[in-house]
């Protein structure tokens, strides 16, 4: 097995808004997905090429279910973090930590999106 990551789920109060803030962020755009067996969930996917190995993954609004305060952090692949961690902010997030070395393995910054949940930036540069 090469890499057990292949989904992530990230929970959100407003569709809508997270999916603003994500795309703003990240500079990227998330397709609808059709809202699971009964119907009620409201899914936006973030792009994914299963070629590449990527893990794949959705913000999702499922009655029921918080946001925020989970003990999981997902990193975002990026050119230069400190990019995507300048609009954090704008977009209606927080920043709660600036790009960071990481020695050998690159730079990472953290933020909170507008539901609160905890994200990691990635680069090597």
């Amino acid at each position: 097995m090469s890499n057990p990551v292949n989904w992530f789920e990230i929970y959100v109060q407003d569709l809508e808004r997270a999916k603003a803030f994500y795309e703003t962020v990240l500079g990227i755009e998330l397709s609808p997905l059709p809202g699971g067996p009964d119907g009620q969930l409201s899914m936006s996917a973030f792009p994914q090429n299963f070629e590449h190995h990527g893990a794949g993954g959705a913000l999702v609004h499922a009655p029921g279910m918080p946001s925020g305060g989970n003990s999981i952090l997902v990193y975002f692949a990026c050119e230069d973090c400190a990019v995507e961690a300048g609009r954090v902010d704008d977009a209606g997030g927080q920043l709660e930590r600036d790009k960071m070395s990481i020695g050998e393995y690159g730079f990472v910054a953290h933020a909170k999106d507008p539901d609160g949940n905890l994200f990691g930036l990635h680069s090597q540069q």
